[in-house]
């Protein structure tokens, strides 16, 4: 029997906001989080811009051996996890910590130990090297800390499918509640890969925008986009089962209704160009939901401001939702928030809670020369009144992944 699974907790640490509410404002104001470069010295780069976590301070969060034993991308994940897991108000009295599920995902995860280590050991020697550089750098530990932090015993793992990976991880841990494995799950992703080493890989296959205003940066959909900007911050959800978040008064923002994957099968970074594996993606979310595609009122477009991924997208969206597709409204928020890579579908996802609980539908912001091959009905500029019923959040992963997930306002 298939369980419904509803949204009973959210999260968030972003470039335009360092909780869920604050990030919300900034969506609803159009704040851009994109600004020059400080995690490091980026003299010599082509690219100066990226979009940081502001007035962070790890020492607000953890204790000081504790903040020198976690990689950035683990302390964002247990910032938004701890804010996720207090608005739930989900406690060891009212849920079975046994039942209750980790699955927090990132495209890179522990970057900066990685490169800090390194230098380490290419400077002083191997014998320098950090006995904390394993359990801080590998992929799975951001989960790890956050089921330690908040004693989560049910299952824990991390989906590692590039800029994929978190809505992988919310579709998984819809599936897992679904089919009666866990009661609850929080899910989402973390990045913090805004280092020397990232910008330069990036930068060198020629993904990332070398503007350099801030408001000509990320600018998805608008034909003189160039490519992305790097964000980092982390986004978790508590996905719960209906009837358990019933049963302990928990107050509900919307349902998870449908969930689709699939794989271009085709390119290592490129996506199939006519889209056709993103639109298999969202053909299985809407076949999952059990819904018309015109039922679908805002898509959260993936969106990340090169050339190809809008292109392809909107060749997707028109194959999967047919004539429906002139009709719904789209944006992409990665014009505020930059592009969080593995922690973007969570992020997007948040958003398009708030949104659905707002009824406003977030612009695209710093849209200005319209690409005629990109003709979906995009929102511009300022955002639209609207009650949003059903929402669509989609995610696109270099590899070929590709992940949609559709909401429904209760």
């Amino acid at each position: 029997m298939r369980r419904r699974v509803v949204i009973t907790g959210l999260g968030a640490i972003s470039p335009i906001g360092n909780d869920v509410d604050e990030m919300w404002k900034g969506i609803e104001s159009k704040k851009c989080g994109i600004d020059k470069i400080t995690l490091f010295d980026a003299t010599g780069y082509k690219t100066s811009l990226a979009a940081e976590v502001k007035d962070y301070n790890p020492l607000d969060h953890f204790e000081v051996k504790q903040a020198r034993h976690l990689d950035r991308s683990s302390q964002f994940a247990l910032v938004a996890s701890r804010e996720a897991y207090k608005d739930s108000g989900i406690t060891p009295e009212n849920t079975d910590m046994e039942r209750c599920g980790i699955f927090i995902s990132s495209g890179i995860a522990g970057l900066n130990t990685i490169q800090e280590q390194c230098e380490t050991n290419y400077v002083k020697g191997h014998n320098r090297v950090s006995p904390m550089f394993i359990p801080m750098s590998i992929a799975n530990m951001p989960a790890g800390n956050v089921a330690i932090d908040l004693g989560l015993k049910g299952e824990s793992m991390s989906i590692v499918t590039a800029c994929a990976s978190s809505t992988h991880a919310i579709g998984e841990a819809y599936k897992t509640i679904k089919y009666g494995t866990e009661d609850v799950i929080f899910a989402g992703g973390t990045e913090a890969s805004i280092r020397r080493v990232g910008i330069a890989g990036f930068e060198n296959m020629k993904a990332l925008s070398n503007a350099t205003e801030k408001t000509r940066a990320s600018i998805p959909f608008d034909k003189e986009r160039s490519g992305f900007v790097m964000g980092e911050g982390a986004g978790v959800l508590v996905l719960e089962e209906l009837e358990h978040a019933k049963k302990r008064g928990a107050k509900i923002y919307a349902e998870v209704i449908g969930f689709g994957a699939t794989s271009d099968a085709y390119h290592i970074t490129s996506p199939a160009p006519d889209g056709e594996g993103a639109a298999r993606a969202m053909k299985r979310a809407i076949e999952d939901a059990q819904i018309e595609p015109s039922q679908i009122d805002y898509i959260n477009a993936h969106g990340t401001s090169t050339h190809l991924n809008d292109l392809t997208e909107t060749l997707a969206v028109k194959k999967a939702l047919g004539e429906a597709s002139t009709k719904v409204k789209i944006s992409s928020t990665k014009g505020n928030t930059g592009h969080l890579l593995g922690a973007a579908g969570a992020i997007e996802a948040i958003i398009c809670v708030k949104a659905m609980q707002n009824e406003l539908i977030p612009p695209t912001i710093n849209y200005k020369e319209k690409d005629e091959e990109c003709d979906l009905d995009i929102v511009p500029n300022e955002p639209v009144k609207a009650k949003i019923n059903i929402a669509m959040s989609n995610s696109l992963g270099f590899g070929g992944h590709n992940s949609s997930v559709l909401l429904r306002r209760l």
